[in-house]
């Protein structure tokens, strides 16, 4: 049988490889991990995976000669820095060490399939998200009408988060809200799921909203907003979930799910704060219509009571002697009304206008 020393075999597998590969080729794969030395070379292990079970590994690298002008070129042309994660074809030469093995090493890189390919699962999430229902989930919850305790999502670093909380809390009008940050990281790979467990952990019922926030980024900066598991978790979530994540030309499937969304979190605490001022403003003009509808009350009560004084006025019977008239009554002060009411030998009294006289009934003659 053959037998090769561990050297031999290793340079004729060598040598194979470069038999079967003498040119650069274009190879796809996604970026496990990176890291650039102080030298300026950069080492990164590639890897393909499928449904989460790891397929292929190889390692690669970058001489810093190369590594500098590819990663200035990257990040112009797609708007995010060159990092683990990112879906990337690259052009290599297939290399083969008796020490170290197979690897790659890298000299260009295709940006356009990066952004390609994230937009690529974009359209696929939106798809499954539209095909289990989920895409308008959000829309059909309602906001209280002040809603005051907020469930904050955000790193506490992050200075979006510390934009939003000031804003909120120097509004002009006073205003007062609770806010409860719930810790995650919101950028990269882990994104997805730390923001899916922090909504997990927010219990609904001591809370009016939930906010996902962050202070902006590129494209590829903030792909992990238009994950699946990410998207879904908003959806399903029983209270309404806004998010200002700073996209400056493109929604995300997460702003897309959520009950709404705006730019920035600034922009975000003002909307909550204008919520606050319409209701005040609806608040004040219902008072003011209530003080004017009290006071028209009042005023034609009191128009009614002078009316009434008035007429009490006129029905004074001193009012009436003073025209001419008399009044007579007995002795026990009851008005006499008729010649029925009296006899001969009472007492009775006839008041007039500037005193009173007092007679004796002798006769009485009826008409």
């Amino acid at each position: 049988m053959d037998c090769y020393d561990l050297l031999t075999l290793q340079r004729e597998i060598r040598e194979g490889l470069f038999e079967l590969f003498p040119d650069k080729v274009w190879v796809k794969a996604e970026i496990a991990s990176m890291q650039v030395r102080t030298n300026g070379h950069c080492y990164l292990e590639l890897v393909q995976s499928d449904k989460g079970v790891q397929l292929a590994k190889v390692k690669a690298m970058i001489w810093s000669s190369r590594f500098k002008f590819l990663s200035a070129f990257f990040e112009q042309a797609s708007g995010t820095r060159l990092a683990a994660g990112q879906q990337v074809l690259v052009r290599a030469q297939v290399n083969y060490s008796e020490l170290y093995g197979l690897s790659l090493v890298i000299d260009d890189i295709n940006a356009e399939f990066t952004v390609g390919d994230a937009a690529l699962k974009k359209r696929q999430t939106i798809e499954r998200l539209e095909k289990e229902g989920l895409m308008d989930l959000q829309k059909e919850l309602e906001l209280p009408a002040l809603p005051y305790s907020l469930a904050v999502i955000s790193a506490p670093d992050a200075a979006g988060y510390g934009d939003f909380c000031r804003h909120l809390e120097e509004n002009e009008y006073g205003f007062v809200f609770k806010v409860t940050l719930f810790p995650a990281t919101v950028q990269g790979d882990k994104a997805p799921l730390s923001v899916a467990e922090a909504i997990a952990s927010i219990d609904p019922k001591s809370y009016d909203a939930v906010l996902i926030m962050r202070g902006g980024g590129s494209r590829l900066d903030l792909a992990c907003f238009d994950d699946y598991d990410m998207a879904a978790a908003i959806a399903r979530c029983p209270i309404p979930v806004y998010t200002a994540i700073g996209h400056d030309r493109d929604h995300s499937v997460a702003d897309m799910v959520a009950h709404a969304f705006v730019k920035t979190p600034t922009a975000l605490a003002d909307e909550f704060i204008d919520l606050y001022a319409q209701e005040d403003e609806r608040i004040t003009y219902l008072a003011n219509r209530l003080k004017l509808a009290f006071a028209n009350k009042i005023s034609s009560r009191l128009s009614a009571l002078d009316s009434l004084e008035r007429r009490i006025r006129e029905a004074d019977p001193r009012k009436v002697l003073q025209r001419g008239y008399s009044l007579i009554v007995d002795e026990g002060g009851h008005i006499i009304k008729d010649t029925a009411s009296v006899k001969p030998g009472d007492r009775l009294k006839i008041m007039l206008s500037d005193g009173t006289i007092e007679v004796n009934v002798e006769q009485i003659k009826q008409q």
